[in-house]
């Protein structure tokens, strides 16, 4: 079992000059069906032996493909079924569980949850992570850090390991076969990338995620996610509505998975992602939105703190693929003071706030959530809430 690594302790400088870091997977690979050919490419590994860990449900819809990859390529296979949250007690049972079965590498196969819970187990086993996303809601594939939840879904502990998962294997087939929300979701977090990361640049005492000073090509990575989003989402989501494999869904599968993935990591985050997680606090919220869901609102409360001309155009991306724009699309209500008074302390607290261009103060956070809010509610008059109303058909 290794030691846990801090990557903010080894890349603090004492002469207080800190560097720029990048980190990134050696190897993504995606495409409809390369599911099928999961065995081969583990040659890169010189696997003999894989865990699998993968959901009950997800065993039975792909974990036939890739058992089968395995076996073709030679590779023999354990499986360990997942139960559904990155807990401490989750994954030490697997870490137990897989200890003595002799395993040289490990395949996460699901969502977000899965694939950090199967990166810290395989940190702990001392084998190399190959991750196998069938979801394409969150950047979690490609990065070297789990988030840890408690058992009441709150977040204990975030985890960071020496290295990027191995191999990221990304088959496109398989995710416009998925619910749209997923994709949608993941365009959510995938947009903060850009906004977070340009104000992280242009700071000179901001910190990326890593501990680092971000770095332009992560920057460049960002510009070009958001870029992507603004130009193919539209067209992505009708491609999974449709379950066919479009350019348009391969580029914003790539902006959501492997872009938004490498431009957090080692470009930073700041309050986007801080008004994110405090939202999910809220138990309503948390129980019925994804992250992604989050942050979309998250980041346009950080364009408008910002005071750019960008939030409308946001806002009404937003509203076309279907994101929430306003507080009631979260179930919740912007005259609930303690509601909004919870995001807003939350918020200040977490050190992200820091890493924008201008000092953020309690009344500064709290209105630039009510605007981003009644931003929402004014596209929303214009625009409708077709695609939201869509895809939160109960």
């Amino acid at each position: 079992m290794s030691e846990p690594y801090f990557p903010q302790l080894l890349f603090a400088s004492p002469s207080g000059n800190t560097p720029r870091v990048m980190i990134a997977p050696p190897r993504y690979i995606q495409g409809d069906g390369v599911l099928d050919d999961l065995g081969r490419y583990l040659s890169l590994l010189k696997a003999r032996r894989a865990a699998v860990l993968i959901s009950k449900r997800g065993l039975q819809a792909d974990g036939v493909r890739i058992l089968e990859s395995l076996k073709e390529a030679g590779i023999e296979s354990v499986t360990s079924i997942f139960n559904g949250e990155c807990s401490k007690e989750e994954i030490t049972l697997h870490s137990d569980k897989l200890q003595d079965d002799s395993v040289d590498c490990l395949i996460a196969a699901g969502g977000g949850k899965c694939i950090d819970a199967g990166k810290s187990i395989a940190d702990k086993l001392g084998v190399p992570v190959a991750v196998v996303p069938t979801l394409a809601s969150n950047d979690a594939p490609c990065s070297a850090l789990s988030v840890v939840y408690g058992t009441g879904g709150e977040v204990t502990d975030v985890e960071f390991f020496r290295n990027n998962p191995a191999l990221v294997v990304v088959d496109t087939g398989v995710v416009a076969r998925a619910s749209e929300r997923y994709l949608v979701a993941g365009m959510g977090d995938a947009m903060a990338t850009w906004y977070e990361a340009r104000v992280c640049i242009e700071n000179p005492n901001a910190m990326s995620t890593i501990g680092g000073r971000p770095t332009l090509a992560a920057c460049a990575i960002g510009e070009v996610c958001a870029k992507t989003l603004y130009e193919e989402g539209v067209a992505a989501c009708a491609s999974v509505q449709s379950n066919s494999v479009t350019e348009a869904l391969e580029k914003v599968v790539e902006a959501n998975t492997l872009l938004s993935g490498i431009g957090f990591e080692s470009g930073g985050l700041a309050v986007a992602h801080s008004i994110a997680q405090s939202y999910a606090m809220i138990p309503v919220v948390h129980d019925n939105y994804l992250h992604g869901e989050m942050v979309a609102m998250g980041t346009l409360a950080q364009v408008i703190m910002e005071s750019t001309d960008e939030a409308k155009r946001m806002s009404q991306f937003f509203a076309e693929v279907g994101l929430p724009i306003h507080l009631g699309q979260l179930s919740l209500d912007a005259s609930n003071k303690d509601d909004i008074d919870l995001v807003v302390e939350a918020s200040m607290e977490n050190e992200m706030v820091h890493n924008m261009l201008m000092p953020v103060t309690t009344d500064l956070m709290r209105s630039s959530i009510l605007g981003a809010h009644e931003l929402g509610l004014s596209v929303a008059a214009e625009a409708g809430d077709k695609a939201y109303g869509r895809l939160h058909e109960s």
